[in-house]
């Protein structure tokens, strides 16, 4: 697949083109590019506002109400840095063709569900039984 590849801005995949071609593939790629952009940009913004941030506040209600808005803020970054990892993972896939099908049943990812969550391994169907187990294995 070649990175130059012409796609107009307005591009959507669509289900009457062969699943997985080189647009649609392109598509999925620049977006996850985009996204992992994105979160690494918030994640320099959080880091340099930790840092100036550093400051001592002599109001024990100050200090424990921006101590708790740091451990949210570094909480939502490990979730990001973990979402980074689901990205790389998916532009793998990209490059090695496995990229849009289920990794349970090999079957294709709907586009729908890749476009609105690009990270996506499994199908709806897998996902959901998958959860199933989970919540009956997770009362126990």
């Amino acid at each position: 697949m070649k990175p130059e590849s012409f796609l107009p801005d307005d591009y959507r995949p669509a289900d009457d083109e062969p699943f997985m071609n080189e647009r649609q593939l392109e598509y999925f790629r620049r977006k996850l590019i985009t996204w992992k952009t994105d979160l690494l940009a918030d994640s320099r913004d959080t880091i340099e506002g930790l840092q100036d941030s550093s400051r001592n506040i002599p109001d024990v209600s100050d200090r424990a109400s921006e101590e708790t808005d740091r451990a949210i803020e570094l909480r939502t970054r490990d979730r990001q840095r973990k979402l980074v990892a689901k990205i790389d993972s998916a532009l793998r896939r990209i490059e090695e063709g496995e990229y849009g099908y289920c990794e349970v049943t090999g079957e294709p990812i709907s586009l729908k569900r890749l476009d609105a969550r690009p990270i996506a391994t499994m199908s709806l169907e897998a996902q959901e039984r998958h959860e199933r187990r989970e919540k009956v294995h997770r009362d126990d």
